[in-house]
């Protein structure tokens, strides 16, 4: 309920912000203002998260996706910067398939990678925000990203959920955490292996 109402709350008062950079986004992605991917959800069900697209489809003569820091827009640079680029997400948490605090979703294609200790972390509904976002966001290791999510699940409170509010509005407003290197918003997970 508390998700709904805050979400609510926020698009409203946010929606000029919104409009202003889905109109942006429109002109600038070439009528392509969302990004949409499957993630995994509560119980590894899989979600399709929306987000402002902040990077260019650019392949190698492979097909596979260019590195980030080679595919990141000008535009998408200052969004990403200020976290802008997660705003379309309350539209998930109204939905019911994230909520404003929890795990990060990650991609669907680390689910079979998972050690049964990190399944955990698919116990509570993925957030917008969480536990490792405000303890290092892109700059901490796998392992204690992990470590990060699990704990959440076994502590989850509203008292925390505030606290986890609360920091990262700090960590949005100081810009700290948001990509593991000068070249990648984060390393691939490749497993425990």
């Amino acid at each position: 309920m508390l998700d709904f109402l805050f979400s609510t709350v926020l698009l409203a008062f946010l929606s000029p912000i919104i409009l202003i950079i889905t109109l942006y986004l429109f002109f600038y992605n070439k009528r392509k203002p969302f990004f949409t991917q499957h993630r995994p959800g509560r119980n590894g069900k899989t979600i399709r998260i929306i987000k402002f697209r902040t990077m260019r489809d650019l392949k190698d003569e492979n097909g596979q996706l260019l590195p980030d820091y080679l595919r990141i827009t000008s535009v998408g640079k200052f969004i990403r910067a200020y976290s802008l680029d997660e705003l379309p997400q309350f539209i998930n948490v109204l939905k019911g398939d994230m909520s404003l605090i929890g795990p990060r979703p990650l991609l669907v294609q680390y689910l079979p990678l998972y050690s049964d200790f990190q399944k955990r972390r698919h116990e509570v509904r993925p957030g917008i925000t969480g536990w490792a976002q405000v303890n290092g966001r892109n700059t901490v290791s796998w392992q204690k990203r992990f470590e990060l999510d699990v704990w959440y699940v076994d502590h989850v409170s509203f008292r925390l959920d505030i606290k986890i509010l609360i920091l990262t509005v700090i960590k949005v407003l100081k810009r700290d955490g948001i990509n593991a290197t000068a070249k990648q918003t984060m390393s691939a997970f490749t497993g425990n292996e």
